[in-house]
Order: C-alpha cells, then structure tokens, then sequence
C-alpha cells in the first residue's frame, strides 16, 4: 500500500523559491529555515523535496476545501460578513505541541493525524468559490507558505474572476517568499505565538524571521492582522504580551491584535483552558501599548465589546459581533466612521 509520502510525491511540481546548490543539493527559501537539501531528501516541512537534484513543491490537491465567515480566520478590518473559500493542503514546519489544526499540519510527522487527500486544479478551487458566492479565497490548514507555488496558481486564477485572496500563516517567512505572494496577495494573517526566541525553538521555529515577515508583510502594503492563542503557562505573562503588543504597534499601531483563547488540544491536553478574564486582561495591555483595534476570540459573548470594531476617534460601534456573526456593519463603502469620517484602516466596499 502506498505510504502518504509516496501519494503526495507524485502531486508535486518544480519549486520557484529555490536555488540549485553544488553536487545536487538546492537550498528552499519558502520558509525561515531555508533548508539546504541534499538530493533524496526532504526539507524540515517534510512537503518540499529534492529530486534529482530539482526541488519540487506540493500542487495539485487539497486535504481541507471549505466555506467559512472570514472572521473566523480572523480578519475583522476586511469586508465583514464576506464568505471566503479555505483551502490546505499538508504539511508545516513548525510542530506546536497545541496546533488547532495538526490533523493536516503535522500530518507526515504524527501517524494518528490522518488527513485524506483530493486531487484538484487551481481552476477547480476557483470555480468552487465563485459557486458559493465567496468574495476570498484563503490558503489555511497547514502553513500557506511552504506550499506557496501552488497558494500563488490558485491566487492568480481567483483574482482574474475578481477574487481576493489571503493566507493564514505561522509568519515564519523570507523576503523571497514575500516577494513571490504579494502581487497576488490582499491579506495575511499571522501568528505571534511567544515573544520569546527560546519558546518558539521549541515550535520548530525562532523568533527573528517572525517578527522580520510581519514587518515585510506590513511595508508591502498586504493587509495584515495578528493573532496571539494565549496559552496558559506558555505565554500569558503579562511582560511577554506587553512586549508583543509594543512590537507590533511599533510596527503600526493600525494593525489588529487577536487574543485568542485557549482550548486543550492534540499534546496539551492537561492545560487550562483560557478564561474572558485572561483575555480582557491581554487586550487591557494591548490598548495601553498603543494599539488601537485590539480584539478577544474564541469566547463568544463573554469578553464585553472586544469582539467589536469602534472608531479609534470617538469610539463609535462601527462592526458588531458575536463569535463569527455580523450583527451590524456601519463602516460606509468609502471605509469611515459615519460618525466622524474617520478613515478605518483595512479593506472596505
């Protein structure tokens, strides 16, 4: 019988983000670790492989194809209440030991996540979102960035049918990655998991080439919100979210914070669950670092009005939610406060 390894080495195409090494050996740049790969072997994503003395990247299938609210991606500063198209493939290179999405992250590290595959073409994904009235299609589920190429072919599709496309990323990037994506990318999700570079080792990753993509992302002009799961135990300390809030408003005080809650999960399943309070707490150290749209996920209705946008001038309700419902948008098409005529950062109209 086929191994997962044998079925997704044949859906696969030659890489763009390499560079031919010596004796066969090619060096990745689709991720912070640009791996330098011998001939035979696979890269840290365990997706990205050497063949030859080529690299080839994952294409042509998917392992999760599904219409969602974009909040719950989350993006709360582009088109509230918009219908987006998600679609992942397998395969990551961290290995968060509490991965919400670790049945296809770590599908080819962890033998209980069994996550089937589908073969389709980019025009597929395209065609499946123009039928649901989807007005994004979002590259998710496993880390967007080491399957790039194939993230890049669907993104050109979706925008010649007047798409607009995202992707839901760990952050872990290059600048050649970036330079590759973002004249085909609207919007991007990060995740700040830790401000510290010794926890994110323990991910699989480090901190520097994070922090260094969401200020990419940022001065590329690609919309950009963050997420932070607030892991007890992890990276609740209210020095560590402190530093993490002023980091990203030094990047711009514009960019949205998510803090999200907590839910045992996969290798943590003896850890707390997040409270509201831990949350409102976090976003309490957010709004006194400087940013101004900072909101608390994950518990619908229990975190006062931090699931809502308000104008950062005179504080008008402007999108009001519960969980992943649009109560009410007020944002005008121009994207402003009809209050003030504030201009709200994001992707409006």
């Amino acid at each position: 019988m086929a191994t997962l390894v044998d079925v997704l080495s044949e859906r696969v195409r030659a890489a763009e983000l390499s560079t031919p090494l010596e004796k066969g050996w090619v060096q990745c740049h689709a991720c912070g670790h640009e791996c330098r790969i011998p001939p035979g072997a696979q890269g840290v994503c365990k997706v990205r492989m050497n063949r030859e003395g080529v690299l080839l990247a994952p294409w042509g299938y998917v392992a999760g194809l599904q219409v969602d609210p974009i909040e719950k991606k989350p993006f709360f500063h582009a088109w509230p209440g918009a219908t987006t198209l998600s679609f992942g493939m397998l395969g990551c290179d961290l290995h968060c030991a509490y991965c919400q999405n670790w049945i296809t992250s770590q599908a080819l590290r962890d033998p209980s996540a069994l996550a089937p595959t589908h073969d389709v073409a980019p025009a597929d994904i395209v065609a499946a979102a123009v039928r649901s009235g989807a007005r994004v299609v979002v590259s998710t589920y496993n880390e967007p960035l080491i399957t790039a190429e194939w993230a890049f072919d669907v993104f050109q599709l979706a925008r010649a049918e007047g798409l607009a496309t995202a992707i839901v990323s760990n952050g872990n990037g290059t600048p050649t990655v970036l330079d590759y994506l973002t004249p085909a990318l609207d919007l991007c999700k990060i995740d700040l998991k830790t401000f510290v570079d010794r926890r994110y080792r323990q991910l699989g990753g480090r901190l520097q080439p994070v922090l260094d993509t969401i200020a990419g992302v940022h001065a590329r002009g690609t919309w950009l919100e963050i997420v932070t799961l607030v892991v007890p135990g992890f990276n609740d300390s209210a020095e560590e979210l402190g530093d993490i809030a002023r980091f990203i408003a030094g990047v711009s005080p514009d960019i949205p914070w998510h803090v999200t809650a907590f839910h045992a999960d996969y290798k943590m399943a003896d850890t707390r669950d997040t409270t509201a309070r831990d949350l409102r707490c976090a976003a309490d150290i957010g709004h006194e670092a400087g940013l101004r749209f900072v909101y608390a996920g994950n518990v619908p209705g229990a975190v006062d009005h931090l699931e809502d946008t308000r104008c950062s001038a005179c504080s008008t309700t402007l999108v009001e939610r519960r969980g992943y419902h649009v109560r009410r948008n007020r944002v005008t098409p121009a994207g402003t406060c009809p209050g003030c005529g504030t201009r709200l950062p994001g992707r409006w109209g």
